[in-house]
């Protein structure tokens, strides 16, 4: 990031992605690295998740199927019937056990590789071993973030389930219901996908700065004013190529749309690819977003204070105080 740092406020959509993009291969070595040891390992759970799943739903359906022409309260029933049963709690454990993993992996990415620009940013020496040294001690702040953001998000739904079933009994039976539908159904997505975002940047905040859980979705918050849309327009756009890449995968792949075993193959290590490529350039731009932020704010960051904090990676980690990264305003 060799731009200054009252020119990041500048930068749009096509900037920000340029920036990030500039930043992976001017750095290609070290971000190579966390891609094998994190990213593919993320990328793998992720994809190998559709295709077990998959195979799981699909065998309780056949089974299920198989029931209904079973003589209720016959041996062969009730073994049938029992089988499902475990096969439902196999289904779930798995569910919990990918969610776990990638859980874990995804935050250890973030944190690897918000360190790893900020230690681009400050133009300190970095290599993989002080990567991975530093990671596990920031991860824990991440977690906290994460808890706070599923918790908003946990009773954001609930009221969402209220609203929905205020619908359903007073206007689901009348024409008007359906607009209505539509409405809340839209600013259901409006507000998940702003909680959405407020983590993402929370998430890089919880690592640069002496804030995290609540106060970082808080801060994330001031520091998402005035370039919102920015914001918006990437997340929806890395999340579309997201779900593309899934469908792709999910359909030509997994639901054998393509009777060829060997283009399945070629279609998987196509999507494979793709998927690794899009969680990294998110982490990056996200992370990107935050100094564009910090920048639209004039808030500027010392590069000294911010590399002698980076260099505590041998003892516990100490992230920045509020004071050593807004240190006043530019001059414009």
């Amino acid at each position: 990031m060799d731009r200054e740092q009252e020119d990041l406020q500048f930068l749009g959509f096509f900037g920000v992605f340029k920036e990030s993009v500039k930043i992976i291969f001017s750095w290609r070595r070290i971000f190579s690295q966390i891609t094998l040891a994190l990213i593919l390992p993320l990328t793998f759970i992720f994809l190998a998740h559709i295709q077990i799943s998959q195979l799981l739903f699909f065998k309780i359906l056949n089974d299920e199927v198989a029931l209904d022409y079973k003589k209720e309260g016959t041996p062969s029933y009730n073994k049938l019937s029992n089988m499902i049963s475990s096969e439902w709690i196999t289904f779930w454990l798995f569910k919990v056990v990918y969610f776990t993993f990638l859980l874990v992996l995804s935050l250890l990415s973030t944190s690897a590789i918000v360190y790893t620009i900020a230690c681009i940013y400050t133009a300190k020496e970095i290599t993989f071993k002080k990567v991975i040294s530093v990671v596990p001690k920031v991860w824990k702040r991440l977690m906290v973030t994460f808890l706070c953001s599923f918790v908003i998000v946990f009773v954001y739904n609930i009221f969402s389930g209220a609203l929905l079933y205020f619908w359903a009994r007073y206007f689901g039976q009348y024409k008007i219901g359906i607009a209505i539908f539509v409405a809340l159904f839209v600013i259901y997505l409006v507000g998940f996908g702003y909680i959405s975002l407020l983590w993402h940047l929370a998430s890089v905040v919880s690592v640069l700065e002496d804030v995290y859980g609540l106060k970082a979705m808080i801060k994330s918050k001031a520091l998402i004013k005035g370039k919102m849309g920015l914001a918006a327009a990437l997340f929806f756009t890395l999340t579309v190529l997201l779900i593309g890449v899934e469908l792709l995968f999910e359909h030509l792949v997994v639901l054998n749309f393509t009777p060829h075993i060997a283009i399945r193959i070629g279609i998987g290590i196509l999507c494979f690819l793709l998927l690794f490529k899009v969680f990294l350039l998110g982490l990056v731009s996200q992370t990107v977003m935050y100094f564009v932020c910090k920048s639209y704010h004039h808030e500027n960051i010392d590069k000294s204070l911010l590399g002698d904090h980076l260099e505590v990676y041998l003892g516990e980690y100490v992230p920045l105080k509020s004071r050593d990264v807004q240190l006043g305003e530019f001059d414009v």
